[in-house]
């Protein structure tokens, strides 16, 4: 039995390669826009705050958070 693990079960709501649309709401130290989905956090790189409706590519997922990379920028094209 592993104790400390599996806190509110061992699923997460990204997978490693799938792609996601997404809202960039804040900076991270290193300067990676950072997105959450489900309350999961993503580390975007090249991403900036306020960018909106952008496609992410999920490169790795840790206990924690992700990261991702831009793969499309804003569907919305108004």
């Amino acid at each position: 039995m592993s104790y400390g693990q599996n806190r509110g079960g061992s699923s997460k709501p990204v997978e490693t390669g799938k792609e996601y649309t997404v809202d960039i709401t804040d900076t991270g130290k290193s300067g990676d826009g950072i997105a959450k989905i489900q309350g999961f956090i993503i580390f975007v790189k090249g991403a900036k705050v306020r960018d909106k409706n952008i496609k992410i590519k999920i490169s790795s997922v840790g206990d924690r958070y992700a990261t991702a990379e831009v793969v499309a920028g804003p569907t919305d094209t108004t």
